[in-house]
């Protein structure tokens, strides 16, 4: 039987947490992103845009960025291949972001920038978070101002992902990130779900051309492109 989809509150969108208490959580999911496919999901969404679109330097809003790390050391990765990226980070909160890099507050419903503000758009362990009709507001959003495509990367939802998360209880160093991590799976997506919540946010006749993979340790990594409309299915090569 299918695993259900559970919606939650998870403990790091209360703002219960202490300042200390946050930070260790974040450096919790910045190791998850480290070891378990966050940071290869995204360097691997970049390359493929890169090769598709003949760029190799990227202007990149990072939204609900927490610490940054994403696209930090998947940047670096980048810069090895040639590709380069001007990130900017956006989080609902200063204490969530990092001093002293390009960081601001602010909402990602109502993104404070100008249409096709920044080639690329990227979220990390944000979608989950969102109810289906309030992520299509987000990707429309964010499709607003980009102007290549948004990237998406997310957790799958799946009995065995459970499971893990279980496993790795002795390596979390916050209780607060490992509570955290069973209620964000229970309220991810499957891809299949995914596509369709996207494909609500626009016209059918305006639909773009979304592709979906999936990575290491039920991770998706999702390209919807700005300036393509989708014709008929296509899988990843």
């Amino acid at each position: 039987m299918p695993m259900q989809r559970v919606s939650a509150p998870e403990l790091l969108d209360s703002d219960a947490c202490s300042p200390a208490e946050l930070q260790i959580a974040l450096r919790d999911l910045g190791r998850v992103n480290r070891l378990f496919g966050g940071i290869s999901t995204t360097r691997a969404a970049i390359e493929r845009i890169a090769k598709r679109s003949g760029q190799r330097h990227f202007s990149l809003l990072e939204v609900a960025a927490g610490l940054g790390d994403v696209p930090e050391t998947a940047g670096r990765d980048l810069a090895r291949e040639g590709i380069a990226l001007d990130v900017t980070l956006l989080d609902r909160a200063f204490t969530h972001l990092p001093r002293g890099k390009r960081a601001l507050v602010g909402d990602a419903l109502a993104l404070p920038f100008p249409d096709a503000s920044f080639d690329l758009v990227n979220s990390t362990l944000f979608a989950h978070h969102l109810e289906p009709p309030v992520l299509a507001s987000f990707t429309k959003e964010a499709m607003r101002v980009s102007r290549i495509a948004l990237v998406i990367n997310d957790l799958v939802r799946h009995p065995a992902h459970i499971a893990l998360v279980y496993a790795a209880f002795p390596g979390f160093r916050s209780r607060v990130a490992w509570l955290d991590g069973l209620t964000s799976v229970r309220r991810a997506y499957t891809p299949d779900e995914m596509r369709k919540i996207i494909a609500s946010a626009f016209p059918a006749t305006a639909a773009p051309r979304v592709e979906i993979s999936r990575n290491y340790l039920f991770r998706m990594g999702v390209i919807v492109w700005k300036n393509e409309a989708v014709t008929a299915p296509r899988a990843l090569p």
